[in-house]
């Protein structure tokens, strides 16, 4: 028969067993998380997490008015990337422009991959025009970046198209108003951004 000593530290150590099991238990669980709502690659928001903060930017501002604005990127001529220098080069390339990005934006903004070269950005509590400001600010940030290891230092572009809710706006319709955009963009040479407030006609893609 053990003592009561003997008993009471037994009994303390299964506690702390208990206690890192628990922890273990918590961290895979965040570890989980991170994964089905985050891109593998680059780290941030994945398609679904990006749409599902659309959806919910979208209710915020109905409640409070506020307007917001919305931008899909594409990166130019990517598959030449890919091409030329090989994936291994590619996903360097957006892991890059994903950094930047992210260390440019607000801390309110949320910035994902919509999948591909593609990106999205929600942008809160904003108008149009300072949202064409931060564009252009990113768009000379990824031109700036190194890409000396990447590309043999040929600069990496971006076409832009970027709108902002309306009322009757659904997550859907202002995501097919930012891609008319982008087209345009690429339509217009690209290394540009189009914006837009009501959506533009139908056009043709041009090869990438």
């Amino acid at each position: 028969m053990k003592s009561e000593p003997d008993a009471a530290a037994e009994i303390a150590l299964l506690r702390q067993q208990l206690a890192v099991s628990e922890e273990e238990l918590r961290t895979l669980r965040a570890g989980i998380t991170s994964l089905i709502r985050h891109d593998a690659l680059t780290g941030v928001m994945n398609r679904r997490t990006l749409l599902e903060t659309l959806e919910g930017e979208l209710q915020r501002s109905r409640r409070t008015g506020q307007p917001f604005c919305f931008a899909i990127v594409d990166l130019d001529h990517f598959r030449r990337i890919n091409e030329q220098y090989g994936m291994a080069a590619g996903d360097r390339v957006l892991k890059a422009v994903s950094d930047t990005a992210q260390k440019l934006l607000r801390g309110m903004d949320r910035f994902g991959r919509l999948g591909g070269e593609e990106f999205g950005i929600v942008m809160p509590a904003t108008w149009l025009d300072s949202a064409a400001t931060a564009m252009t600010r990113l768009r000379t940030a990824v031109a700036g970046c190194d890409w000396a290891g990447m590309t043999d230092g040929n600069v990496v572009t971006f076409s832009a198209g970027l709108t902002t809710n309306a009322p009757a706006d659904t997550a859907g319709y202002l995501l097919q108003r930012a891609e008319t955009a982008l087209l345009q963009a690429k339509l217009d040479g690209r290394n540009c951004t189009v914006v837009v407030e009501e959506p533009l006609p139908d056009m043709t893609d041009p090869d990438d």
